[in-house]
This record gives structure tokens, C-alpha cells and sequence, in this order.
């Protein structure tokens, strides 16, 4: 790897390990111990999944909910997968580069054209947020021990903004803005009605109307 793509994968591990103080401390303000965000963010290493069960939990909502919520925002990774078979390679390092996969990894890894270039960018991409993340978490948490309400930094806000920048340029297709729009109506009609966590996954049935409109007026 060249300088500029260890400084761009270097660039995004401080990245992750900010919005792992989020994550750490949202976590402990909302009730749970310190240990948990941290073993967390070790074990799912997923940082939307692991967002959207705490905040789910947290407002009273089902655990086995905000388990399937999390299960449904990585099924993305199904074709990662099949997108990178020669970048995890073999054996006990296949299960520990199938951990390392998210969007990040995947999106360092496809850009590369060589293929032990992908490889090492995939692997120090994935190790950096393996350490990063459950860091930020860590640090996030003790801050957390100690300042009743993260409203008052605003780090409540931090994910959803971050989520919401990642999905702006998707908008720029008609197709995905119809869906977007649709999963987001869903969800806010049904969030007066049913518990914390399944009104997210009623909005998955917005890619059944977009898909069903545009079979009707192609």
C-alpha cells in the first residue's frame, strides 16, 4: 500500500473510533453498563446494527425486535460477500476477515485493482475499526458514566446525521428515492401504533410499493 491509501484508511479508522464515542456513550447514558458497548462493538463490529439495537432497547422496545432490526441492516452483507472470495482468505482467516467485513472494508477493498492490493487494504481497513471502534466505545462509555444527558453534547445526533450523509448521494437515483421515501412513511405512520423497533421493519416494505409501482408505470 501506497502512502496516500494508508493515510485515507488511517483518516477513516479515527473516523470510526468518533462515532464509537457516540456509540459508548449513548450506550451508558441509556442505562447500560460500561462492559456492554465495549463487548459489542468487539463481537457485532457493526456500527449501524449496534446503534439501532440500543436505541431500540433503550426506548422500551423487544430485544428479539432490535435483534432482527440489526440482522436486517446486515443482510447488505450477504453480497459483500460474494463481491470479495479472494480477499478473505482461507480457514480460521476467513472467519476472521468475514468479521471485518463492513462498508468501509468492502469499499477500500473493491477500489483497488491489484489483487494483493485489495487484500492488504481490506485487512488494514477491517483491523483499524476492530481497534477503533471498541476504543471509541470504551472512551465513549466512561464519558458517559459521567454526564447524565449526551443530549446536551449532542452526540445523540452524531449517527443519525452521519446515516443521512451516506444515504443524501443514493438520492440522486429516482428508483431508491421512491423507496426511501416510501419505507420512511411507513414507518412514521406506524410509529404511534407499535412498539419501539418494528415500525423500522414495516419500512422495509417500501421496497415492495416502490417495486410494485414501478411494475405498473415503468
Amino acid at each position: 500500500m501506497d502512502r496516500a491509501l494508508l493515510r485515507d484508511i488511517t483518516l477513516v479508522g479515527l473516523a470510526v473510533g468518533v462515532i464509537g464515542l457516540s456509540y459508548g456513550a449513548i450506550a451508558v447514558a441509556s442505562g447500560f453498563p460500561l462492559w456492554f458497548p465495549v463487548v459489542l462493538g468487539l463481537t457485532v463490529l457493526a456500527a449501524s446494527s449496534e446503534f439501532l439495537f440500543i436505541g431500540i432497547v433503550a426506548a422500551g422496545g423487544s430485544p428479539v425486535a432490535a435483534v432482527l432490526a440489526g440482522l436486517l441492516v446486515n443482510a447488505r452483507h450477504l453480497p459483500f460477500g460474494l463481491a470479495l472470495p479472494d480477499v478473505l482468505g482461507h480457514g480460521w482467516r476467513r472467519l476472521l476477515g468475514t468479521h471485518l467485513m463492513n462498508d468501509e472494508t468492502v469499499v477500500f477493498a473493491l477500489a483497488q485493482e491489484d489483487p494483493e492490493r485489495k487484500k492488504a487494504a481490506y485487512w488494514a481497513c477491517g483491523l483499524g475499526i476492530l481497534v477503533c471502534w471498541p476504543l471509541g466505545a470504551l472512551t465513549g462509555g466512561a464519558i458517559g458514566t459521567v454526564i447524565d444527558d449526551t443530549d446536551d453534547l449532542g452526540l445523540d445526533a452524531m449517527f443519525p446525521a452521519i446515516l443521512l450523509a451516506l444515504i443524501v448521494p443514493a438520492f440522486t437515483d429516482r428508483e431508491k428515492r421512491r423507496a426511501g421515501l416510501a419505507g420512511a412513511a411507513v414507518a412514521l405512520a406506524a410509529t404511534p401504533f407499535l412498539p419501539a423497533g418494528l415500525p423500522v421493519l414495516l419500512a422495509l416494505t417500501g421496497l415492495s410499493l416502490t417495486a410494485a409501482r414501478e411494475k405498473d408505470h415503468p
